[in-house]
């Protein structure tokens, strides 16, 4: 279901990392999509499933907290408009529980038994739904403003250091 070949080398800085992350969300949205959509009979239904799981319940929960403790506190009082737009990164983050744990529960029931699929596919669509629609904005607001700004406003050194923050999560 998702085939890809090759991996551009991983960039080098805290806003390369972000859209990183940005571009998997929307990746793995589109797999949840995929899934959904996908007959009873596709073989794959139950990796992509359990790698949707895995990657909403594991890496998401990263990149919130690389935002909220690595980039909030060093923009926080910078600029009028991004206090803004962290403060409405950081209630976005909380919004999106429920959608999250409706797609998080119908992927892993989906890994587990595929036939299911007819019964959980509306499940599925509707969470993922309400998620593409959270994101649309969410990212959007971070590329158009916070990544700007951190660009603009932060240090090489306040850079590097996001980046080593933004590895140890992953233990890199």
């Amino acid at each position: 279901m998702l085939t890809r070949l090759g991996r551009a080398a991983a960039p080098e800085d805290a806003v390369g990392l972000l859209l990183d992350c940005h571009d998997r969300i929307r990746t793995f949205l589109s797999l949840a999509r995929r899934v959904a959509e996908a007959s009873s009979a596709d073989r794959d239904v139950p990796e992509a499933a359990a790698r949707v799981a895995r990657y909403f319940r594991e890496a998401l929960p990263l990149h919130a907290r690389d935002e909220e403790e690595s980039i909030l506190p060093r923009l926080n009082g910078a600029d009028p408009e991004v206090d803004a737009a962290l403060l409405r990164m950081e209630r976005e983050h909380e919004t999106h529980g429920p959608p999250l744990a409706a797609l998080i529960a119908a992927c892993d029931a989906l890994a587990a038994g595929p036939s299911r699929l007819p019964e959980l596919a509306p499940e599925l669509s509707a969470a993922t739904a309400a998620l593409d629609a959270h994101f649309v904005v969410h990212l959007r607001r971070e590329e158009d403003v916070i990544f700007p700004a951190m660009r603009r406003l932060l240090t090489p050194a306040d850079d590097a250091e996001i980046v080593r923050e933004l590895r140890a999560r992953r233990g890199a």
